[in-house]
């Protein structure tokens, strides 16, 4: 298979960034889309061209690193698959493929297709988390759960972080990402303790980040490599409007 691909390409965040056009020939449809990078960069040291600099870590659809914008969409076009779950052989031979990185304010561009997620970490760090002592393993095993609590939370802590539903959403919204790590702790009895500080917490470093606010599109749950349903954004409403109250009750 030979694609021809239109590579963004930008050295620093600071410099101004354009598509470059390279062809890649002897792909096969077995491939990930990461190792037809891997090709590419491959041919680009041959010939003593700088290497497309792209995230990537576990290329097993965990971490979430590979970021990257195929064609207009996030992850390309295989449904619930992150890019380096992506194959080859979901393109026809021949095709020219735009290959570009995250779209967001809040997640500058480091180099090519590589870019700053770091809000993330700052969102987690404002209250993705649980404080409160819960004891021991074995203490915490003792806690009655019900099922369709465990699957409800084991749904959202799906969530790899990697981003695919800010690029995806018109918006620049992370919001999927945001009531995901808030459902998945809130649904849980030792995450309840800290929940309505949690959510106004967690909530607040998105909007500083810069992230926008969700209208309803729902383009990050078809974007999202995990399928998490936009359901868990209206229980963050809730969460959040409900935390809202108590504050104001008491003050």
């Amino acid at each position: 298979m030979k694609f021809s691909l239109n590579v963004w390409r930008q050295p620093n965040r600071t410099a101004k960034g354009q598509l470059a056009t390279y062809s890649v020939d002897g792909i096969t449809g077995d491939m990930s889309f990461l190792e037809m990078m891997d090709i590419l960069n491959e041919q680009l040291i041959r010939t003593g061209q700088e290497p497309v600099a792209f995230d990537h870590d576990c290329r097993e659809g965990i971490c979430g690193s590979c970021a990257m914008m195929i064609n207009g969409q996030a992850h390309g076009p295989e449904r619930g698959s992150t890019t380096c779950q992506t194959h080859m052989r979901s393109f026809r031979d021949g095709a020219d493929l735009t290959i570009e990185p995250w779209r967001a304010g809040a997640f500058p561009v480091v180099k090519d297709l590589a870019v700053d997620r770091s809000a993330f970490d700052r969102i987690i760090q404002s209250g993705g988390f649980i404080g409160v002592n819960t004891g021991g393993t074995p203490d915490g095993n003792t806690l009655p759960i019900p099922k369709v609590d465990q699957d409800h939370a084991m749904d959202a802590a799906q969530c790899i972080g990697c981003g695919a539903c800010v690029a995806a959403c018109p918006n620049a919204s992370a919001m999927l990402f945001l009531s995901a790590k808030v459902g998945h702790l809130g649904t849980l009895p030792q995450g309840k303790a800290e929940q309505k500080q949690r959510v106004k917490a967690m909530v607040a470093t998105h909007d500083r980040e810069g992230f926008g606010h969700c209208t309803n599109i729902n383009e990050c749950e078809a974007a999202c490599p995990k399928s998490i349903s936009t359901e868990f954004i209206g229980q963050l409403n809730r969460d959040y409007i409900t935390s809202a109250v108590s504050a104001a009750v008491r003050g």
